[in-house]
């Protein structure tokens, strides 16, 4: 038996948790709009501590702690990351915009040629 099964219990709170974090969202939207003659500040205010407690009630269930500690382990994966140099960066975007614009002048190119070619053949002066 796998001992990561979670029991029935968290699974009906979860939804009642889930469900929770909806209406906060929800009514932050709905307060933002019906509130509108209020201030810039205070709206915000309200609505950045309903997400708050929102992503707080959120992290209690098993797919907020699920997430959380993917975003953790990603973290950890962004450190090991080896950056390129400024030089590189610059260099790899030279070689991209020079290889696009070769595409581009290779690719007008057959398409003039092959317009010429169907304008002869059909002998439509476009």
């Amino acid at each position: 038996m796998n001992a990561s099964t979670e029991n029935p219990e968290s699974g009906s709170l979860d939804s009642l948790k889930w469900l929770l974090v909806f209406l906060l969202l929800g009514g932050a939207v709905f307060g933002n709009y019906y509130f509108g003659e209020l201030s810039v500040l205070a709206r915000a205010g309200a609505v950045v501590a309903a997400v708050v407690v929102a992503g707080l009630i959120a992290a209690q269930t098993t797919k907020g702690r699920d997430g959380l500690a993917f975003a953790k382990e990603a973290r950890i994966e962004v450190r090991k990351v080896v950056w390129p140099t400024r030089q590189e960066a610059v260099q790899t975007t030279g070689i991209v915009l020079v290889a696009t614009v070769f595409m581009a002048l290779v690719l007008w190119g057959l398409d003039s040629l092959l317009y010429q070619i169907v304008s002869f053949t059909t002998s439509l002066q476009v």
